[in-house]
């Protein structure tokens, strides 16, 4: 996206969403964490382009250009968890395509990972205990009125603790799959354990369809800044044939881009995606 491009999507943005004082800072307050994942998870499971807004009947990862949805949108904008594939001017509303990085999966998994399911179920127990004398004072003086409370309280907190076992077991199936190498392999290729972990990380946020090479190739970059293209494709090549990772050329959904420049022949195949 050009200088000009950007300038636009920014001023959009601006125009919807009151300036705060962290946002004159330049660093955006966290906004509403369930508008902003549920958002970053639809576009992990469809990995084409998406409204970045909601147009009238059309689907958009963010329902409103104003209030939270707004507030989640220039968050996601500005710390790059989604990036602007291309715009579309019609008259004065700018409408903005975008997709999700590298750096919003990593977002979609910490926010929902093993260490913050816990801590969830941590802060439900301490919520808890620490209501558990107020409730019964309250019980004491207004027996009958909180009858019904107490009943519907109940239900949620069973629904709400059902919902973090659930998570809680998948995190720890998470922790105990942990992606390992061979150590001929592991030497050959010392950042396979790390391509190994984002796939399943990717896969864990939802996207959907197999990984571009040009998308892997970028993220292995930022551990090992010196990679080239040749080694990188030597090192995939590696570890297709221990069959840790399967390379693709046509197993990707309609509508996904390959990168061609990033594109590798295995066999008669040329292949432009990776998966587990």
């Amino acid at each position: 996206m050009d200088a000009a491009t950007s300038a636009r999507v920014s001023d959009s943005l601006r125009e919807s969403v009151p300036t705060t004082l962290s946002e004159r800072a330049g660093h955006p307050a966290l906004p509403n964490l369930d508008l902003l994942l549920d958002a970053l998870k639809t576009a992990l499971a469809d990995p084409r382009e998406h409204r970045l807004f909601q147009s009238g009947k059309l689907p958009g990862l963010f329902r409103s250009r104003y209030g939270p949805p707004a507030e989640a949108a220039l968050y996601a904008i500005k710390e790059g968890l989604v990036e602007t594939v291309r715009t579309e001017a019609k008259g004065r509303l700018i409408v903005e395509w975008v997709r999700v990085t590298p750096k919003g999966v990593g977002f979609v998994h910490d926010h929902d990972s093993p260490k913050a399911v816990l801590s969830d179920l941590k802060q439900l127990i301490g919520e808890t205990r620490g209501g558990i004398p107020l409730w019964m004072a309250d019980v004491r003086t207004e027996i009958t009125k909180l009858s019904t409370q107490f009943e519907e309280r109940s239900r949620e907190m069973t629904a709400r603790l059902d919902d973090l076992a659930r998570r809680v077991d998948a995190a720890l199936r998470r922790i105990d799959t942990a992606p390992k190498l061979a150590d001929p392999v592991a030497k050959l290729v010392p950042w396979g354990e790390t391509a190994l972990e984002y796939l399943d990380r990717r896969s864990a946020a939802g996207a959907g369809g197999p990984c571009s090479l040009g998308e892997l190739f970028h993220l292995i970059r930022q551990t090992v800044p010196a990679i080239t293209v040749p080694e990188f494709h030597a090192g995939l090549r590696r570890l297709h044939d221990t069959r840790a990772i399967r390379l693709s050329g046509s197993s990707a959904p309609a509508g996904l881009r390959a990168d061609p420049e990033y594109a590798m022949l295995v066999g008669a195949e040329l292949c432009s995606f990776v998966s587990r």
